[in-house]
């Protein structure tokens, strides 16, 4: 009996059960861990949801009899809303965003296109439009064409923004659950005073590692559970690799967190600290768009971030499949970021 009443009194098990105390005390930490992630994967996925075509809004300027004709061929165009304007009217519309393309008149047969080419909506509408105004002349294409519509789950904007979302979670949870709770026992004077107790340095900040593993599963479940059930988001890889994706990226995080909180004094600090550590990840990592979409050199830094290979080995295994050797770069980078973080949060870490 001695062995089982040794292990139940062993520091670990104590300051592991304390953390759990601290974060289910605070209801700001059980919102943002749990429930905000679900909310905003709510918004965004019904916000951009698949849907019909939306309509196209654009106008002809009113020039002459031949700009009632051109209005007219225009409406027969499917996805096309046609408006006849004035000059000044048509001009101010394309300024403030309400039709995307003005057309006017030039001559017989001309027309003048005039729209915005940096917004990509635009250049769709002159593409449209001009492909309908030379159908209408008599255009004949020499290509026989075939259109067979797929619509497939893991295409959409949910299923690539949910991944992005628990990659974010992963990220936040551990860094500001553990790097607030340290700096606000070492502000209180809680850590002078743990340094007389039977405990060591590794043995503290493991607690917190330990109490993050186990609130991971509520974590992850709660948001890909939700994903599936409202939206259908596919998961078509195993389970057990999408796990250990986890299990090694909320250790990353809680490293990282561990090591921002190492020396830090003030709430104020701690806070400051955080956001310049997080706030680069938030913008560059692909949570809400792919991060390919910033300059090539720009990638060497984006790809060594421990967020961009957590949110993209969870994509591939959730979305695509992918399994152990498809992930296998991903997994090194986070290691790597868990590893060299903890060890550098032992060694530099302050009890006051």
């Amino acid at each position: 009996m001695s062995e089982p009443r040794g292990w139940v009194e062993h520091p670990l098990v104590h300051l592991t059960k304390v953390r759990y105390r601290e974060f289910f005390r605070e209801p700001e930490a059980v919102f943002w861990v749990f429930v905000f992630p679900v909310l905003l994967a709510a918004g965004l996925g019904i916000a951009f949801r698949n849907r019909a075509p939306e309509r196209t809004s654009i106008a002809v300027m009113a020039v002459d009899t031949s700009s009632s004709t051109l209005a007219a061929a225009l409406q027969r165009t499917e996805g096309v809303d046609v408006s006849l304007l004035s000059d000044s009217a048509a001009g101010e519309a394309l300024r403030t965003g309400e039709v995307v393309l003005v057309l006017v008149p030039t001559g017989a047969t001309g027309v003048e296109y005039r729209y915005d080419d940096t917004r990509p909506e635009s250049r769709v509408a002159r593409l449209l439009v001009d492909d309908a105004l030379q159908r209408a002349a008599g255009r004949r294409d020499p290509v026989r064409l075939q259109e067979r519509l797929v619509r497939e789950r893991g295409s959409r904007y949910i299923d690539f923004l949910v991944p992005g979302l628990l990659g974010m979670n992963l990220m936040g949870s551990g860094i500001w659950g553990v790097g607030f709770a340290i700096v606000d026992a070492r502000k209180k004077r809680l850590l002078k005073r743990l340094i007389a107790t039977p405990m060591s340095r590794t043995q503290y900040l493991a607690s917190f590692v330990l109490s993050r593993l186990t609130l991971l599963v509520i974590e992850v479940g709660l948001l890909l559970g939700f994903g599936a059930l409202v939206f259908g988001v596919p998961f078509r890889g195993s389970i057990m690799v999408l796990a250990t994706i986890c299990v090694v990226s909320s250790l990353s995080f809680t490293s990282l967190g561990l090591l921002v909180a190492s020396r830090v004094q003030t709430m104020e600090g701690a806070s400051g600290l955080m956001n310049l550590v997080m706030l680069p990840m938030w913008i560059f990592s692909g949570v809400f768009f792919a991060a390919s979409r910033f300059p090539e050199s720009l990638q060497p830094f984006i790809q060594a971030l421990p967020l961009t290979a957590v949110v993209d080995a969870l994509r591939a295994n959730i979305l695509r499949g992918a399994g152990w050797q498809a992930l296998a770069p991903e997994i090194a980078i986070i290691l790597a970021w868990m590893l060299v973080c903890f060890l550098l949060a032992v060694r530099l870490f302050r009890w006051r």
